[in-house]
């Protein structure tokens, strides 16, 4: 794996992993634009003979249960919120292969005899790790499930034999809200629980205020030359603070401007004076500490975890001076762009990286301060064309910033089934090229939708020349729903899932069979989700409908009972009331009225 975490040394990690059965770490990278990139590894492993003995040791016994009871073989499961940027962030880290969409996705291997029996495990698997993540992956249902052909791949090794009996199932909620729900069932997956190490620093207030998070969780089994097969589970944290929301004073909760005399200007700009101030690149600059940004400093170390690598990581060049706690190890790359540090056990850890003076200092001038965020393989860009209620469109747009390399990738979309899609309209237009471009696609796989059954898959394996822009648009039509079948809120709109596109090597097939021999790393990236606007009927009208007919029943039923029950006489045949009588009966009741008034006046004497 290369790009991001390559000056981590990340093949001495997976030489150790096969020695030690437990690990983590956490490596922080300053952005641009006062963020800080924090992500968190934990992995842990067992023997597949211990594991099928229902010997867990470190791995999960609540999730290596739910694993054999369905017969999952590899599972990948990602919680994400917010959206990357990656116009000043640079490329994703892990090559975006621990990165998700918006909401909640999930995808399996299966080992299953029969298409029934696979669909049947899969329904297990998904309200079993609904109730197990506090979750609602219990809503996958065939709506949202799809089988991608060139989209994903296994990562681990398993055997040819097994590869007959695997199925891959995708499903995915666009619109489920991560929360601290969920966080709290991944810390409780930990050996030492969250209560030592690197996950004391996990807090919801502060993972869930960040400007984009994933939180993944991958099993696989790896299968080692002269070793034997292990079950590896690893699970990774990645977030994106905001430093100056994170390191904010408690006594000013709500942001306030500063004055003027305390802005930070450029004033290598012309047009700087005293009356005009052009904000100064120093986010990536300032000040600020462990326990600041996460609201503690890190509780020691976890006991289990292996001591030969460091559990903290920070990438960031010599220039920029840091300060660790007493009795701390520091480790300095080759290159002098990382540093890492070894805790003692039982210690608190705190680092403070210093604040670099960017006053009358012009940006170019930084560059030995400021590490640049290394340029993604492929931007991507979706959204929705066309206007009414009746049809729209999808474009998405794919830019090549390499001016010497074509990329060629999978892109996939998994779409609702009130989305029809017309695939006569899918084109794909070179930028400047005012007609279709045939050659850049080359293969199409589509599955219609089934109403009320199944969602549109589609998957384009197409190429982008160096320093190109591709414009991929279709048109599709919105389907009527009936009324029981929208959501409370319905004139927000319907999530649609991000579409996933998997960025090819040149040694790489996107056609290969979930068998093999050696385990399979790639390139990930995600689009934003789209929110779909449907035709909404008024529903107002259904009470207004049943307000006017209880009305009228009421009248009706008024009538009819007084018709039926009600004794009609003329004036001449009714009863004969004497006057005599009548004049007794008031006499009396007057009476009593003023004997008790009387009363009353004596009480109050």
């Amino acid at each position: 794996m290369r790009r991001f975490l390559s000056f981590f040394l990340l093949s001495f990690l997976s030489f150790c992993v096969a020695a030690s059965d437990y690990h983590e770490q956490l490596v922080l990278r300053p952005l641009p634009l006062s963020a800080l990139l924090a992500s968190f590894n934990f992995r842990s492993n067992t023997s597949l003979s211990a594991f099928e003995a229902h010997n867990y040791r470190f791995f999960p016994r609540s999730l290596g249960q739910i694993l054999q009871h369905a017969g999952t073989r590899e599972l990948h499961l990602r919680f994400s919120l917010g959206r990357w940027d990656a116009e000043s962030w640079g490329a994703r880290p892990w090559d975006g292969a621990k990165e998700g969409g918006t909401g909640v996705e999930l995808w399996a291997w299966l080992e299953a005899a029969s298409e029934d029996e696979a669909d049947h495990k899969w329904l297990t698997l998904t309200n079993a790790l609904s109730g197990l993540f506090c979750a609602s992956l219990n809503f996958i249902d065939g709506t949202r499930t799809t089988r991608p052909v060139m989209s994903f791949r296994p990562e681990g090794n398993h055997p040819s034999s097994n590869s007959t009996n695997m199925r891959l199932f995708y499903g995915v909620l666009p619109r489920e809200v991560v929360c601290t729900e969920n966080l709290t069932p991944f810390l409780k997956l930990l050996p030492c629980k969250g209560k030592a190490g690197i996950a004391t620093l996990l807090d919801g207030h502060k993972l869930f205020d960040a400007s984009w998070q994933s939180m993944a969780i991958d099993v696989r089994p790896v299968c080692l030359p002269g070793e034997e097969c292990i079950l590896e589970i690893e699970q990774t944290i990645d977030m994106v603070l905001d430093i100056d929301r994170s390191t904010r004073p408690r006594d000013n909760p709500i942001p306030r401007p500063p004055p003027g005399h305390e802005l930070k200007c450029d004033t290598s700009k012309p047009y700087h004076s005293d009356d005009t101030c052009y904000p100064a690149e120093y986010g990536a600059n300032q000040q600020w500490s462990l326990a600041q940004i996460f609201g503690r400093p890190m509780k020691g170390t976890c006991p289990l975890s292996d001591p030969k690598i460091p559990p903290v990581c920070l990438h960031v060049p010599d220039s920029r001076g840091v300060y660790t706690s007493g009795g701390v190890e520091t480790i300095t790359s080759k290159d002098g762009l990382s540093r890492c540090f070894k805790v003692q056990p039982e210690a608190e850890f705190d680092l403070v990286l210093s604040h670099v003076e960017t006053e009358g200092v012009a940006p170019p001038a930084l560059a030995g301060s400021i590490i640049k965020p290394e340029t993604p393989s492929l931007y991507a860009e979706r959204s929705f064309t066309g206007y009414g209620q009746e049809r729209g469109g999808v474009q998405t747009i794919l830019r090549n910033p390499s001016p010497d390399k074509e990329v060629e990738f999978v892109y996939m979309e998994s779409l609702p089934w009130f989305m029809r899609i017309y695939l006569h309209t899918l084109k794909a237009r070179l930028d400047g090229s005012l007609t279709e471009q045939t050659s850049l696609i080359d293969e199409v796989y589509y599955r219609p939708a089934l109403d009320r059954a199944r969602g549109t898959q589609l998957e384009i394996r197409m190429r982008v020349p160096p320093s190109s822009t591709v414009f991929l648009t279709y048109d599709f039509e919105k389907s009527i729903l009936r009324y029981t079948e929208y959501p409370p809120d319905a004139n927000r709109g319907f999530d649609v899932a991000a579409a996933v596109i998997t960025i090819l090597d040149d040694d790489d097939d996107a056609k290969s069979t979930p068998g093999g021999s050696a385990s399979v790393s790639s390139s990930n990236l995600r689009t934003t989700t789209l929110l779909l606007s449907l035709p909404t009927p008024d529903f107002s009208m259904p009470y207004n409908v049943i307000i006017f007919t209880s009305t009228a029943i009421a009248l009706a039923f008024g009538g009819m009972f007084n018709i039926l029950v009600r004794r009609f006489v003329a004036a001449d045949e009714g009863p004969e009331v004497s006057l005599k009588r009548l004049k007794t009966r008031l006499q009396t009741k007057l009476g009593g009225l003023f004997k008790k008034l009387g009363k009353a006046e004596l009480k109050n004497e």
